[in-house]
């Protein structure tokens, strides 16, 4: 078993060790309760629940569908899938979701797309749905914080994750606005690094950090002259904020707990609340962290148990679940491309030998 197979075998232990303490400590006390609120849930509410999170997976292929044929005409649906759900396997396997971006280059490369194209098209996509999703929160955010704060200390950490992403995309931002500024701040900051031997190599990092601003300035000036593209993927980002954030209010639907219509989008609102929450958690899927962060926001709105219930359904249709589905399509998608790549050097041996 190489280096990478062991990381990612212990940050699987690591995400099971977790998701374990987590059930313990959310079904110790409350055990019976949650029971019986999550048996109500009907065999097809509970379908429709675990293909939440395959839907909503879904709608991030539709981006990079069409994103994917500004490089490559007919790039499919299939592809498209692919890559989606092996990006959120690969976020999902790595401390703060640093591996999804290579595992997309990877499978983007065997699909056909150039490397640097790859890497273009992850910037736009990163950039368009930070813009849009910290727009939409701010949006929720004066709608219901200023309601809902004081119920619980645990909503300052919240607005310090939000100013944090604030930061990153207004970092972004300036980067594309300002590059021979970031040029200069970077090479500051890798003799810094080098000098305190954070940094091994200080001219590959200054190179590598160089060409990254070279894609992502290239991306944003290409991106401003596709209007239709803009307009389409923050429409599309918008549905897939909205559908993410909204699972909460339909699982108490299921349970047979309706909360009233004048809730929908403090749900929505306190499920934003998680995500920035998240900030702060650099294990593997924010595993432990996210479930105590989503029973503690939507305790100050619903009763615990429900909250814990919730949570169970939740976490396994968004995250658990489909781990499961990414993992097993970058398995075979591996298996089908490997294949092709020995036919064709089964096919070029085969015209060498003639």
């Amino acid at each position: 078993m190489n280096k990478g197979s062991k990381r990612y075998f212990l940050n699987f232990l690591l995400i099971i060790g977790f998701a374990v303490a987590v059930l313990w400590f959310a079904l110790k006390d409350d055990f019976e309760d949650i029971m019986n609120l999550m048996g109500n849930v009907s065999w097809y509410w509970f379908l429709i629940i675990i293909s939440w999170g395959l839907i909503y997976n879904c709608i991030i292929a539709w981006i990079y569908k069409i994103m994917g044929r500004r490089y490559k005409a007919n790039y499919s649906n299939t592809e498209a899938i692919e890559n989606a759900f092996i990006g959120t396997f690969f976020s999902g396997i790595t401390p703060s979701a640093t591996g999804g971006q290579i595992g997309q280059m990877y499978v983007m490369k065997k699909q056909g797309i150039k490397m640097s194209d790859a890497a273009s098209l992850l910037w736009a996509d990163f950039i368009i749905y930070q813009t849009t999703m910290m727009i939409y929160v701010t949006i929720l955010y004066c709608c219901v914080f200023a309601t809902v704060y004081e119920r619980n200390l645990f909503f300052f950490l919240v607005l310090i994750g939000y100013i944090i992403n604030a930061c990153i995309i207004g970092a972004l931002w300036t980067m594309a606005l300002f590059p021979k500024v970031y040029v200069k701040l970077s090479h500051i900051s890798v003799r810094l690094l080098a000098k305190l031997h954070l940094v091994k190599d200080k001219e590959v990092t200054l190179q590598k950090w160089t060409n990254q601003l070279h894609s992502f300035t290239v991306e944003i000036k290409q991106l401003k002259n596709d209007k239709k593209l803009i307009f389409q993927t923050v429409c599309i980002n918008i549905l897939r904020l909205t559908m993410l954030y909204a699972l909460p209010f339909v699982v108490c639907y299921a349970m047979g707990e309706k909360l009233p219509m004048n809730l929908f989008v403090t749900v929505i609102a306190m499920s934003s609340f998680v995500t920035m929450a998240n900030t702060f958690i650099p294990i593997p899927g924010a595993s432990g962290g996210t479930e105590w962060a989503f029973v503690a926001i939507f305790s100050t709105i619903i009763d615990s148990t429900l909250a814990k219930s919730v949570m169970i359904f939740w976490r396994f249709s968004t995250y658990h679940f489909v781990m499961v589905v990414g993992g097993l399509i970058f398995v075979l998608a591996k298996r089908k491309y490997d294949k092709q790549k020995f036919m064709r050097q089964k096919a070029s041996f085969e015209i060498d030998k003639e």
